[in-house]
């Protein structure tokens, strides 16, 4: 049996004042927290500014309608319960709000505390048993787990894991594709905040317009385009971890306004001037060099130590060779259920082949090349030939050439002497990911898997721009 928390914070709204103080005073009774509003914009009002795990609302009020209300709340705070009252004897308008999203309704005049103090109880059964149910769906289905073996790896699991359990801020440090996000994704999972949420913010994913509203949120017109207010991502991660993946790649204002928040733990909505509190366990991470980016000017020095309390370097795949054939199995597991086809497996050549990879793009590229391989395989088994691009096995070519920094080099004897290097191959990935996408440089970065900028870099490099 899953039961609610002790103490649940709980909005109350409702045009008559007796109405709104009985349902408080039987739900304080109960151990909950209850705030009170006396119509539907109020109440949009303090979802925009607090987090809830049950609103009752009236189905009639003036001004903003209880079903208005309800629609609004279901896009605001989709985890929240909602009971809707009405007192018109009639069931429809209720069951239109249950179809909105509306956990149940109680009809007015309600026959005293007991029969709303256990459909309340209902319902926060109900949202904690989906949030674990979401807690459980992420760990077991999200990014693959903490997979290791490699001696290179004891350390660095050993730190993470002494670590997870203080609230100290956590840089880890590695190429694209060590598994940052899943390093970050194990220090909040064994952290005393693993009941809250875990949200990240990839800071090279997103434009630099963009990017303040999008950690701190907005007001109504605090720009063009800023229809209504907006919680921005650090707000909804309160109780839980706050994870800022390329940090680097955050312009230097922005930066200086991060800083703030670190040191203070308090920041505003973009046009706003109330006052919120960063109730976030800090986790960051960059692909890059500090030391390069700092002299640079591309990473503040005092960000970077605010940040690095406590960095973690996560080596290379091709620095911790015999974790790549345990790793392989485990995604082998994740392929098979993304594609229907369970139970994959590689045969001796496979083996030979993924166990001697570069692999310079890490385990995001043994992932790929792992899913290229399973759809190019007609049953379950996976042999060396499923990793060579149809009709150019003599160049010894990864499958899809547009793969990015192919690290699985297959070279036969035949081939030898025309086999590509990783930088051509690399040049010829990024010309066929830009033709694929209709020359757009940003589909062209989440396609290969790079930043924006890193791609720009290249594109410089490369004489493609």
């Amino acid at each position: 049996m899953v039961y609610s928390r002790p103490m649940a914070r709980i909005l109350i709204v409702d045009d008559e004042e007796g109405i709104r103080e009985f349902l408080a005073e039987a739900l304080e009774d109960g151990g909950h927290v209850a705030v009170r509003v006396p119509d539907g914009g109020a109440a949009v009002e303090r979802l925009a500014q607090e987090s809830f795990d049950l609103m009752l609302t009236d189905l009639k009020m003036p001004g903003l309608s209880g079903m208005e209300l309800v629609r609004k709340a279901r896009a605001d705070q989709p985890e929240m319960e909602i009971i809707v009252l009405t007192a018109y004897g009639t069931v429809e308008t209720a069951v239109e709000a249950m179809r909105l999203g509306a956990f149940d309704y109680l009809q007015k005049p309600l026959s005293g505390p007991g029969e709303l103090r256990l459909l309340a109880k209902r319902a926060l059964e109900r949202r904690a048993l989906l949030t674990l149910c979401e807690r459980t769906k992420r760990e077991t289905s999200g990014d693959p787990p903490l997979t290791y073996g490699d001696p290179a790896m004891t350390p660095v699991v050993e730190a993470l894991e002494k670590v997870a359990a203080t609230r100290a801020t956590v840089l880890l440090l590695g190429e694209s594709g060590t598994g940052k996000e899943v390093a970050a994704r194990a220090l909040h999972r064994w952290s005393d905040r693993a009941d809250g949420p875990f949200v990240a913010v990839n800071c090279a994913a997103i434009s630099d317009s963009l990017l303040e509203s999008e950690l701190f949120g907005h007001e109504k017109g605090a720009f063009t385009g800023a229809t209504g207010v907006r919680r921005g991502r650090l707000e909804l991660a309160a109780g839980g971890s706050f994870f800022l993946d390329e940090i680097g790649e955050m312009k230097p204002d922005l930066q200086a306004k991060l800083l703030r928040v670190l040191e203070d733990r308090r920041f505003e909505r973009v046009g706003g001037s109330r006052t919120f509190t960063a109730d976030v366990r800090w986790l960051a991470a960059t692909n890059r060099e500090p030391e390069e980016m700092i002299a640079s000017g591309q990473l503040r020095e005092d960000l970077y130590h605010r940040l690095a309390v406590f960095p973690v370097h996560l080596p290379p795949l091709r620095r911790r060779r015999q974790d790549i054939l345990p790793l392989a199995e485990t995604l082998l597991v994740r392929v098979g259920r993304e594609l229907g086809r369970p139970g994959l497996s590689l045969d001796d050549g496979a083996v030979e082949l993924v166990s001697q990879g570069e692999w310079r793009g890490n385990v995001r590229e043994l992932l790929n090349v792992l899913e290229r391989a399973a759809i190019l395989a007609d049953g379950k088994v996976l042999s060396a030939r499923h990793f060579l691009f149809p009709g150019h096995e003599s160049l010894g070519q990864p499958v899809f050439p547009g793969h990015r920094s192919p690290g699985l080099r297959v070279v036969t004897e035949k081939s030898s002497s025309t086999a590509k290097t990783l930088v051509e191959l690399e040049r010829a990935a990024i010309e066929q990911a830009l033709v694929e996408v209709g020359g757009n440089r940003r589909r062209a970065a989440e396609r290969l898997g790079l930043g924006l900028r890193t791609l720009y870099d290249k594109l410089k490099r490369y004489e493609l721009d």
